[in-house]
């Protein structure tokens, strides 16, 4: 038995929403999350299906990304995964997908405008994109400066990782997080869902204005802090 078991469940489940959720085909994509009192970090590992994947498959790494345990190669993202916790010390999971609108987005190189409610339910700021890599980061250590691409943006935005869970790094793809594996791939989903929204909005009428700041911390703050009223208590 691993001595990281329920983490390797745990990063498994969430991994096999994905297809689940239709946030990526084949191989594409990968989730992680991390025990932080162990400081390692369970993830996909590399070029694997996710019908073929099992939870002993989950890759088991330090915060340098040493394999601590498993036997294949952890994602080729790991280092963008590893960063991230590094310096996001509220996260505990984080979900990297390839989902369509998303993507497009991304390689549009634009954030996603708040336009309506559903957005302003989850954040209430717009989806930021990065910058695009220079030709040095590219060659370099790619994966690593694909973690500071992101850093860089929630830095210059003086953007909260707690309040703003996800990101889209341009020409590639989305980025989302939560407190655990499950909530990083919720936020994903939901990060799909108003790409589309977005999309559709601004095909229909192009000049559609941002939703205004009243609307946004109505939405938002009945969800979110102290003041919360939506939802369950239990």
């Amino acid at each position: 038995m691993s001595n990281y078991q329920a983490l390797k469940e745990q990063v498994y489940e969430a991994n096999m929403e994905i297809p689940r959720q239709k946030l990526a085909i084949y191989t594409f994509g990968n989730v992680s999350g991390i025990d932080r009192q162990a400081g390692v970090v369970g993830i996909k590992p590399s070029g694997i299906p996710y019908d073929e994947l099992k939870p002993a498959d989950i890759v088991i790494v330090d915060l340098e990304n040493r394999v601590v345990e498993g036997t294949m190669r952890p994602s080729s993202d790991t280092k963008t995964h590893t960063l991230l916790y590094r310096h996001f010390e509220h996260i505990g999971g984080i979900c990297h997908t390839h989902s369509t609108y998303a993507v497009a987005w991304a390689q549009a190189m634009r954030e996603i405008p708040n336009l309506g409610t559903t957005h302003a339910d989850h954040l209430v700021a717009s989806i930021p994109v990065t910058e695009v890599m220079t030709d040095a980061m590219i060659q370099g250590d790619y994966e690593h400066e694909t973690g500071n691409q992101i850093l860089d943006v929630f830095k210059n935005q003086n953007l909260s990782a707690e309040e703003v869970e996800m990101v889209l790094v341009a020409c590639h793809g989305p980025f989302a997080w939560g407190k655990n594996p499950a909530k990083a791939v919720y936020n994903a989903t939901v990060l799909e869902e108003l790409a589309k929204m977005a999309y559709l909005t601004l095909t229909i009428n192009p000049g559609t204005p941002t939703i205004k700041q009243s609307l946004i911390d109505k939405h938002y703050f009945r969800k979110h802090g102290k003041d919360a009223y939506y939802g369950q208590d239990y």
